[in-house]
């Protein structure tokens, strides 16, 4: 980790857009460290065991044929921070060409300063990620575990570390799940995501597609969440009161800049999505809950997260 290689990087930001992603690659590298992926044979085969068993299970309870993504790599920091840079970037774009141009030299390195920030700070907390490559050409998706971080949390949080593992790798395929299960949920969240950043670009707010966004992102993690409960091998409301406990124990600034990068509506999606689903399953089954894949219309709209017998009068 080298901060003085950081901050030289970021004041060095050129180029003629308002961001500089080599310097925000760079920057956010020089200040993380890399942490180590020598994994002990256990290990490796642990990862693929789990994967393994994750899709037989979700496959099993949830009636969906998919597969996991061809790419499943166990990474280190900086190889996370490489897999998502693009994303970063493809994501800005449209800010990037419509947004303002004052003081261009000056806003560029304040621009690259905040999102070599952003990409450390998930860079050293994301355990696993479910990539579907949102906004990229073709429709290749992947798997990531980021070791160095799990081995963190585990010693952290006192856990067994092959049962976090398991834990990690399950949710991730509940989520490979829904994509295999929709096919059209990629284009969907895609359409919406550009239409609000384009409008952002323009100084302006588009409401509804960040609030179909939202309400599509509530059904992703709620779903994820009846999978997990569903197909999972073990108890596991111990570990999530434990990384829950973690998070309220963090400090002022780690709050402000969690909410910032809008995690504490992550974890609102997953409450609401959950209890979305549970009331969906308790007056049905899991069938029935699968239905919100079968096509856009079928996903719940705002009122029907809070109302779910009028998703199921509807459905």
């Amino acid at each position: 980790m080298n901060l003085y290689r950081s901050v030289r990087a970021v004041t060095g930001a050129s180029g003629s857009g308002p961001i500089d992603w080599t310097a925000v690659a760079d920057a956010a590298k020089a200040a993380t460290d890399p942490g180590s992926i020598d994994l002990s044979p256990a290990e490796q085969s642990g990862y693929a065991t789990d994967v393994r068993d994750a899709r037989a299970r979700v496959r099993e309870v949830s009636g969906v044929s998919f597969d996991v993504p061809k790419t499943v790599e166990i990474q280190n920091r900086h190889h996370w921070m490489d897999a998502n840079i693009a994303t970063f970037e493809r994501v800005m774009e449209p800010i990037e060409e419509y947004g303002p141009d004052v003081l261009p030299g000056v806003a560029r390195v304040l621009n690259t300063g905040t999102m070599s920030f952003m990409l450390a700070l998930l860079g050293n907390n994301v355990l696993g990620q479910y990539d579907p490559l949102l906004l990229a050409e073709g429709d290749d998706h992947a798997l990531y575990f980021v070791h160095p971080n799990i081995t963190r949390i585990t010693e952290e949080l006192n856990v067994d570390p092959d049962r976090f593992r398991r834990w990690i790798a399950f949710h991730e395929v509940t989520h490979a799940a829904e994509f295999g299960a929709a096919p059209w949920l990629s284009d969907y969240l895609e359409r919406e995501m550009e239409s609000g950043i384009e409008a952002l670009a323009h100084g302006e707010v588009d409401r509804e597609a960040f609030k179909e966004l939202d309400t599509a992102m509530t059904a992703v993690e709620g779903y994820a969440e009846l999978l997990m409960d569903e197909a999972f091998d073990d108890e596991y409301e111990d570990l999530r009161a434990k990384i829950d406990a973690r998070r309220k124990g963090m400090n002022p600034l780690s709050k402000l800049v969690r909410r910032m990068l809008g995690l504490g509506m992550k974890r609102r999606q997953y409450e609401r999505g959950k209890d979305f689903f549970e009331h969906v399953v308790s007056a049905s089954d899991v069938e029935m809950a699968t239905r919100v894949w079968e096509k856009p219309e079928n996903l719940p709209t705002d009122d029907e997260l809070d109302h779910p017998e009028r998703w199921l009068a509807r459905v």
